[in-house]
């Protein structure tokens, strides 16, 4: 388990926001960690890229194309992602300029989330490269995060003004879809922050978009399950945190029930494609995707296993594919991902090459802001 000593940072709202003391990161310790993080961001956008291709397909059209097991293998050549990984992406480019703006004095991360996230929202209306921001840095350089993807409508009307919302008062009050929960993994990489506020981001950072208690809770339920599983828990016993803390919020009912139900399912027999979709992977909620993914990973045999559960359901299989390959990569790192679908993956030199910049800014941080580090990750 990653345990460092801890130091306080100011969130600016009044809260201690705990971060890792990079000078005392062992270099085996800095690896696992690497690993963790390019498993969880690798394998998000490999279960998502597999999922598309069967995305809100019945489940009988699927087992029709594929047999009886359902999708086994994604099809020969690239596998391209959804919206789901390009807004996970730049949910960590918005977590690394949060860190470089620490150092100047300023911190409030949910506003470097929100402008990151404002920035995707450009990508998709985006009229060309004099029409661009400032601040993209490096990542909003990456032509193919432009192409349109699947995003949800929620996202885009959310984001569709600058304005900051907030838990009390969200953004798209009524919507209780998967968006959010299909970008919130990143979050429970800050293994330096205490799980209570790794999920007050998770949140806070959802209401941009989603409204519905369940929605923002599901993706706070998440954040951390990855944090204890990329601190070494077990996901069973990451899901207990997550419990724990969601049950004094509001409106957490529909998000625990799912996950209970998740939990006890792991006991009831061989898994299939039918006991994912009766978790509620087959419909657009929140906490139905989350709690089919927590099942996949936690009946899984390996990942490759894992993914192939996860996608093969009448539902929207590339969010519990994205989520179920989050949770895996976190807690087996990238060396468990199937070669041959990371391969395929599109844009994955640049999720590998943000993956260790984040691994690094929490490690390293003091030693990387340099000026050039600034050109990439600018906080104009």
């Amino acid at each position: 388990m990653l345990r460092r000593p801890l130091n306080g940072t100011s969130d600016g709202g009044g809260h201690t926001v705990t971060t890792t003391a990079a000078a005392v990161w062992g270099r085996t310790e800095q690896q696992d960690f690497r690993s963790r993080v390019r498993g969880c961001l690798l394998g998000a956008a490999v279960g998502d890229a597999v999922g598309a291709g069967v995305h809100d397909r019945t489940l009988e059209e699927i087992r029709a194309a594929h047999g009886g097991a359902g999708l086994t293998e994604p099809p020969d050549g690239v596998l391209p992602v959804t919206a789901a990984t390009q807004m996970s992406l730049f949910t960590v480019d918005g977590l690394v300029r949060a860190h470089v703006r620490r150092d100047g004095g300023v911190w409030h991360p949910p506003t470097d989330v929100h402008r990151a996230h404002l920035r995707w929202a450009a990508t998709q209306r985006d009229w060309g490269p004099d029409e661009r921001r400032r601040d993209n840095g490096w990542l909003g350089r990456q032509e193919w995060l432009y192409a349109r993807r699947l995003a949800p409508r929620a996202c885009l009307t959310g984001l569709g003004d600058e304005r900051l919302g907030t838990p009390e008062r969200p953004k798209n009050p009524e919507a209780a879809d998967s968006g959010a929960l299909a970008r919130s993994a990143p979050f429970g990489l800050l293994v330096g922050w205490e799980p209570q506020l790794v999920c007050q981001l998770a949140v806070e950072c959802a209401a941009q978009t989603h409204g519905a208690p369940a929605a923002v809770l599901a993706a706070g339920a998440l954040a951390v399950t990855v944090h204890g599983v990329a601190r070494g828990a077990s996901v069973e016993a990451a899901v207990g945190t997550a419990l724990e803390l969601l049950a004094p919020r509001p409106g957490h009912e529909p998000v625990t029930r799912a996950l209970a139900r998740a939990l006890g399912a792991v006991r009831e027999g061989v898994p299939d494609a039918d006991r994912v979709t009766a978790l509620g992977a087959d419909e657009d909620r929140a906490e139905g995707q989350l709690a089919a993914a927590v099942y996949c990973a936690l009946v899984g045999e390996d990942v490759r296993h894992g993914l192939r559960l996860a996608v093969s359901h009448g539902g929207p299989s590339a969010v519990t594919g994205a989520v179920t390959g989050a949770l895996l990569g976190a807690q087996h790192g990238e060396t468990a991902l199937p070669p041959a679908w990371l391969a395929a993956l599109e844009g994955r030199s640049t999720v590998l090459e943000l993956s260790d910049d984040f691994a690094m800014e929490l490690t390293q941080s003091a030693a990387l802001h340099t000026p050039t580090w600034h050109e990439r990750y600018p906080v104009l």
